[in-house]
């Protein structure tokens, strides 16, 4: 039988996997030089961001929406300075950021440090960030442009030391109902600096998997076209019965469980949990091209305890799917 690693990564492959793969966001690693001065996700980022946990869902760290760096998007090469990481002992840095790495399961790993699009509204806010993209998109592009230089010169000691088992791009540009840009501006502005950052890797041989939260369906075609292997996480404000159908197993989907039906204040059964991971997996397991990752992320017994009926209900049908 493949372990959870050979299986997943032939199913992110486009081949059918012997059982339902696991999936885990959480699987990538990114080198600790980008923390900057952050502890648990608070504090200034390598550019000299603010990011809080305070007000946030899970207490998910996020930039401060009170405190940006950037006012005017034409003064961008005065502000944002890539630091100067020529001094990295990598070998020493990828040996304690990789110390409890589980060899078991595969590695996903990047180095593109809160992503093109999240980065200019890290920077600027999404009111000036977004403003900036109608009346300056040729400074944006140019500021895009900087930044995948800056962390494509860290590439090469990022493989050889982090060795990864594949490659994890992520770069939210969609809200839950809706994109945060026209496809016109993503053409424009962000496709072809993905398409670049995502080449280096491609021409050297990596699997890749895209992460982008929200309804996100309007730029798989181009996600794919790009080498993408797979999506994360597949939130149900995406048909994704319709996604499977059109892409096959040229894109792997990875999650598609939305938790929140099941949060601690609303009243379901045991029952009605374990029918949405069957549910769910009779859409999209068949035939290969998916990934499960599901739970509910509260800290509470009741949120532990769906969870735990959610993983058993997954262990016992994940083998039930493929010859």
């Amino acid at each position: 039988m493949l372990s959870e690693k050979e299986n997943f990564m032939r199913a992110l492959s486009g081949e059918v996997p012997e059982y339902v793969p696991r999936y885990n966001i959480f699987w990538g690693v990114r080198p600790s030089i980008f923390m900057g001065e952050r502890v648990n996700g608070v504090g200034k980022d390598i550019y000299g961001v603010e990011w809080t946990n305070e007000g946030s869902a899970f207490e998910a760290s996020l930039p401060r929406n009170d405190v940006f760096l950037l006012d005017d998007i034409r003064r961008w090469r005065d502000v944002i300075k890539f630091p100067d990481f020529s001094h990295v002992d990598w070998e020493t840095m990828s040996k304690n950021d990789l110390k409890d790495a589980n060899p078991e399961l595969p590695r996903g790993g990047g180095i593109a440090a809160g992503g093109f699009f999240q980065g200019l509204m890290a920077f600027m806010g999404f009111t000036e960030g977004l403003c900036a993209c109608f009346e300056e998109p040729e400074e944006v592009k140019a500021l895009m442009n900087y930044l995948c230089d800056s962390y494509l010169s860290l590439a090469d000691n990022f493989l050889k030391y982090y060795q990864p088992d594949y490659i994890s791009f992520g770069d939210d540009i969609a809200h839950e109902r809706n994109p945060f840009v026209s496809l016109e501006v993503f053409h424009d502005i962000f496709e072809p600096v993905w398409r670049r950052y995502l080449k280096f890797f491609k021409d050297r041989g990596y699997l890749a998997v895209h992460h982008n939260c929200g309804h996100f369906e309007d730029f798989l075609d181009d996600v794919v076209d790009m080498g993408f292997n797979a999506w994360d996480p597949a939130q149900k404000s995406n048909d994704l019965k319709a996604i499977k159908k059109k892409f096959g197993n040229k894109l792997m989907i990875c999650g598609g469980f939305e938790g929140r039906p099941f949060l601690p204040h609303i009243d379901v059964s045991e029952e009605q949990v374990r029918g949405a991971v069957k549910s769910l997996l009779d859409d999209l397991a068949p035939g290969g091209g998916y990934g499960f990752f599901g739970g509910v992320m509260e800290d509470h017994p009741v949120a532990k305890q769906r969870t735990e009926w959610i993983e058993d209900e997954f262990v016992k049908l994940r083998t039930t799917y493929y010859n």
